[in-house]
């Protein structure tokens, strides 16, 4: 594997509104559909990077034809499985308002 991925919830006081358990389940559900929805665990991390270096030229919010084709379908995808997974780790109403998945890449 060659990222790993961490749920961070925000919670600065030191309580945390998920127990242990789940946070390994939701960022369980959260690999999974991340990993489904970009066709193959092997692919996340260097879609991923694709993605930061399009947003890093782009900005978050880029406008599409300021994008080639590539970087729009890389973009579109990475997005697409984004959400997927976010909604399959917290469910379609968030119940941590803070909370995102932090993915750390390995070096390539």
């Amino acid at each position: 594997m060659t990222y790993t991925l961490r749920l961070e919830t925000g919670d600065t006081d030191g309580g945390d509104a998920a127990s242990p358990l789940q946070r390994r389940e939701a960022e369980q559900r959260f690999r999974q559909a991340l990993e489904e929805g970009l066709g193959d665990a092997a692919l996340v991390a260097p879609i991923y990077r694709a993605y930061l270096r399009i947003v890093a030229m782009h900005g978050d919010d880029p406008a599409p034809e300021a994008l080639s084709d590539a970087e729009r379908e890389i973009l579109t995808q990475w997005q697409a499985a984004e959400s997927a997974a976010v909604t399959a780790a917290f469910g379609p109403n968030r119940y941590l308002d803070q909370a995102r998945f932090e993915i750390i890449l390995q070096p390539a």
